[in-house]
C-alpha cells in the first residue's frame, strides 16, 4: 500500500510539479474490492475479485445471472385461449375429413367392388385411429419435466452436482441446462424444441416422439386422401363437354392454348353439375394435398434436426451436433445393438456414420 503511494506521488510530482507542496494523504491508490455474494445452487458465499453479473460456483457447479429480473408473462391467458381454439378447431377438421370421407367415397367404392370397400374401410380406419392417437399423445401428454435436484444447502449439494444449471425465475427452481421455459405453457419443459399452437402443447423429450408419428400419420393420411379422391372423382365425374378444336390454323402454341383454354372451362362447367359428394372430394382433395406438402416440409425438417442431434431452440442458438444415423435410431427408441440375441451383431455396422474419423499416422 505505502510503495503504491510513493510510486504514484513520485509519477504525479513528475507530471505536475505544482502538486509536489501537497501533503501524500491526497493520493489515494485504487485497490480492487472483493464482493461477496452467495451461489444459489449450494448456498456457500462467494467472493469475486470484480463484480461479475454471471458467475459459476467452483463447488457445484451452478451459474448465476446477478441481472436476471423475474418478468411477468403477459396475456398468458390469451395464448392458453389460442392454444385451445387450435386444437378445437383442428380435432373438428380431422373429424370432417373422417367423416365426410366415408360419406362422400364409400358408396362409390362398394358399388364398384364390394371387396375394394372393405379394404379401403380396414386402411381408413387404422389411419383414423393412428392419428387421433397420435395427435391426442402429442397435445395433452407433458411435453417433459426437468428432473428434480437439492439445491440450497450446501451438505446435501455435491460437487458438480448443479453443473451448468441455471436459476429459472419464473419457476422459482433449477433449471437443466437441457431446459428451457415456455411462457406459454407457464413452465420449463426439458429439451424443448417448439411450442406448437396447433396441438396447444410443447415439443419436448416426452412428447417428440409422438409428434413426429403425428406427422408421419398426417403424411400418410393426405397422400391417401388425395389419391382415393381423384379415383372416385373418376367414377362420378359428369361428363365434360367443349368445343370441337378447329385445325386449320395447326398445331402450334395457339392451338395449344386454345385447347387448354376448352378443357379448363369444360372442367368448370362439369364442377356445377356435381353432386354434393363431388363437391366434398373436391374440397378433401384441395386441403389434403395443400396440407400435405406443408406438413413434409415440417416432417423433412424435424428429422433433419435429429439427424444433426439438435433440436430448433438448438439450431437458432448455432448450436452444435453430431450428425450420425445413430441419432434417428436412437430418438424411435431402437437400441445400437441386439447384444441379448446376436451377441457379435451390433446395428451401428450397418449404419452410415458421417463422423469425422481421425486419421493415425504409422511411425
Amino acid at each position: 500500500m505505502t510503495s503504491l503511494i510513493s510510486e504514484s506521488f513520485e509519477v504525479a510530482s513528475k507530471a505536475t510539479p505544482i502538486m509536489a507542496d501537497l501533503p501524500k494523504e491526497h493520493f489515494i491508490a485504487s485497490v480492487m474490492e472483493d464482493y461477496d455474494v452467495m451461489c444459489w445452487g449450494c448456498g456457500l458465499h462467494l467472493l469475486l475479485p470484480s463484480h461479475a453479473p454471471v458467475f459459476k460456483c467452483g463447488w457445484c457447479g451452478a451459474l448465476t445471472n446477478q441481472n436476471a429480473g423475474k418478468r411477468e408473462c403477459k396475456y398468458f391467458w390469451l395464448r392458453r385461449l389460442r392454444d385451445r381454439c387450435f386444437v378445437c378447431i383442428l380435432l373438428m377438421f380431422m373429424l370432417f375429413v373422417i367423416c365426410g370421407g366415408v360419406w362422400a367415397a364409400f358408396p362409390v367404392l362398394f358399388s364398384i367392388s364390394y371387396f375394394r370397400g372393405i379394404f379401403h374401410s380396414i386402411i381408413t380406419f387404422i389411419l383414423s385411429v393412428t392419428t387421433v392417437y397420435t395427435f391426442s399423445s402429442a397435445s395433452f401428454a407433458c411435453a417433459g419435466t426437468p428432473p428434480s435436484v437439492v439445491w440450497g444447502s450446501y451438505p446435501a449439494v455435491g460437487k458438480g452436482a448443479l453443473e451448468n444449471y441455471t436459476f429459472c425465475q419464473l419457476c422459482s427452481k433449477p433449471k437443466s441446462p437441457r431446459s428451457h421455459h415456455c411462457r406459454s405453457c407457464g413452465m420449463c419443459i426439458l429439451d424443448m424444441d417448439h411450442h406448437c399452437p396447433f396441438i396447444g402443447n410443447c415439443v419436448g423429450a416426452a412428447n417428440h416422439r409422438h409428434f413426429i408419428a403425428l406427422l408421419i400419420s398426417v403424411v400418410t393420411s393426405t397422400f391417401y386422401i388425395s389419391i382415393m379422391t381423384v379415383y372416385v372423382c373418376w367414377h362420378i365425374w359428369p361428363s365434360i363437354t367443349y368445343e370441337p378444336f378447329d385445325h386449320s390454323y395447326g398445331f402450334g402454341s395457339d392451338f395449344a392454348m386454345r385447347a387448354i383454354r376448352e378443357i379448363v372451362y369444360g372442367l368448370l362447367k362439369s364442377v356445377v353439375l356435381l353432386s354434393p359428394r363431388g363437391l366434398v372430394l373436391v374440397y378433401l382433395f384441395v386441403s389434403s394435398v395443400s396440407l400435405g406438402i406443408g406438413l413434409s416440409i415440417l416432417l423433412w425438417q424435424q428429422l433433419s434436426f435429429i439427424y444433426e442431434g439438435k433440436t430448433y431452440l438448438n439450431h437458432l442458438n448455432d448450436g452444435v451436433g453430431e450428425k450420425d444415423c445413430q441419432n434417428l435410431v436412437q430418438f424411435f427408441g431402437c437400441p445400437y445393438s441386439f447384444s441379448i440375441y446376436l451377441p457379435h451383431c451390433s446395428l451401428s455396422r450397418f449404419l452410415p456414420s458421417f463422423r469425422k474419423k481421425t486419421q493415425r499416422h504409422k511411425k
